[in-house]
């Protein structure tokens, strides 16, 4: 029997899940974070460190999908998954307690904690993601990718707010007791989200012993060694091709997220506050540019579903609105800079909000019962992408102001070699549905041994 597709509203309780995650990840990697630089005067460099190993952790995002794939039911790895990431959360928060009185102990204890931290994310994020996608109707994807990472960015913006003023007057104390209560909410938020959606029927027995098939007679199987499944999935030249797509537009994404205060602030003369409001400007535009895709999609039908449009679309619109930045260090103060990062921050929403719905089209697509090994590629790219993109855009900006005279020309610089990968990214989106178009005219791609596999995927 054919499993439903989600209601609207199992679409929102499944976004509970993505609320409560967004929770515990934006406490620990920017509350815990100035709480380490500012009251407890450490470098800035151990924070960095700390979130450096969170995405480090989800190069495993793979294998976690794949150990999702063989019990046919993602339920308990998004269970699981949230159980170790707020157990995580709360003992970042202890361990950045403890850096006060112990700072030896405490770092030892946030290294762990942060792997916990990555662990979780990646399990539970994993699963989610596959879960939402088998279980949504094609037409319903794009807004429902819309709607999940709204709520994930409430999650933000709730806690952040809430755990703002419930920290002050600050103890460490009063940071250990407001980190447990996200950490318990999120938690109770996953149970909500999960509650009843998977059916019990998902679950799928093996066959006993005594009804084996002969030894010569060869079955297509889920059970398997954990590199068979990623070398088939890597065989399947639409999930490498999105896998280097994800990779190289997310750099993109993320390179410029360390770099724009410090440019407005250098360039424009803006103060403290005025960077922070900034920043709330392009976050605002996010939302907006994420809501823009569904709307468009309910005014226009036949735009909805055009996935690969969108995505493409909202590629090249980040690389303009990344060369009107560009331009502005150039021109200065004159400049509309507000409007600008406005644009940059609708025009990444609709991009952000298209490739995900693509990654869940594209789940089910090529070899069955894989599909927790494909959304963890990605998973691992976009993750691998955020953790070297900051790095990389504030190297390229030190770089660059050390060849160059002037600060504004080192901008102009950095922003154009953004806007210059997300034209790559634009052209790989086209490289993507070349191979899906494939895909469909030929049939389903043959799962290859894998040993063939190895020698010949390109």
């Amino acid at each position: 029997m054919k499993t439903p597709m989600l209601s609207w509203f199992g679409i929102i309780r499944l976004g509970l899940v993505q609320t409560g995650l967004g929770a515990v990840v934006v406490l620990t990697t920017s509350t815990l974070n100035r709480v380490m630089v500012i009251e407890l005067a450490m470098p800035a460099i151990l924070p960095g460190a700390l979130v450096a190993i969170h995405y480090v952790l989800q190069v495993f995002r793979p294998a976690w999908g794949h150990g999702s794939d063989l019990g046919a039911r993602r339920t308990p790895w998004i269970v699981g998954g949230m159980a170790v990431l707020v157990t995580g959360g709360l003992l970042a928060s202890v361990a950045t307690a403890w850096m006060g009185t112990h700072p030896l102990f405490g770092v030892a204890l946030a290294v762990v904690a942060f792997c916990l931290i990555g662990a979780g994310v990646g399990a539970a994020g994993t699963s989610l993601l596959v879960l939402l996608a088998k279980r949504t109707d094609e037409t319903r994807r794009s807004a429902a990718a819309t709607l999940v990472w709204i709520m994930m960015i409430a999650g933000f913006i709730i806690t952040t707010g809430i755990a703002g003023q419930m920290l002050d007057p600050f103890s460490p104390l009063r940071l250990v007791i407001v980190s447990g209560s996200v950490s318990v909410a999120a938690m109770a938020l996953t149970l909500i989200g999960v509650w009843g959606v998977e059916p019990r029927e998902a679950v799928v027995i093996a066959k006993p012993f005594a009804q084996r098939v002969p030894s010569r007679q060869k079955v297509p199987s889920r059970e398997g060694s954990f590199r068979d499944a990623f070398m088939e999935v890597w065989a399947e030249p639409k999930a490498r091709r999105f896998a280097v797509f994800v990779f190289v537009s997310m750099l993109a994404y993320s390179a410029q997220d360390l770099i724009l205060e410090p440019f407005a602030g250098g360039v424009f003369g803006f103060t403290p506050g005025e960077t922070t409001k900034l920043s709330g400007l392009q976050h605002g535009g996010t939302l907006i540019g994420m809501a823009l895709v569904p709307i468009i999609g309910a005014l226009y039908p036949r735009s909805r579903g055009n996935l690969q449009i969108w995505t493409l679309g909202g590629c090249l619109a980040s690389a303009v609105a990344l060369l009107c930045l560009a331009a502005a260090a150039v021109v200065g103060p004159s400049w509309p800079l507000r409007e600008t990062v406005f644009m940059l921050g609708v025009t990444n929403g609709a991009y952000a909000v298209a490739a995900i719905g693509s990654m869940m089209a594209l789940v089910s697509a090529g070899g069955e019962k894989r599909e927790g090994v494909r959304m963890g590629l990605w998973g691992a790219a976009q993750a691998f992408a955020f953790g070297i993109g900051g790095f990389l855009g504030t190297l390229a900006s030190d770089i660059a102001h050390y060849l160059l005279a002037s600060p504004s020309l080192s901008y102009a610089i950095v922003f154009a070699s953004e806007a210059g990968l997300f034209v790559v990214a634009a052209v790989m989106a086209v490289w993507v549905h070349r191979a899906q178009g494939r895909a469909d005219r030929h049939g389903a791609l043959p799962i290859l041994p894998a040993n063939a596999i190895a020698g010949g995927a390109r």
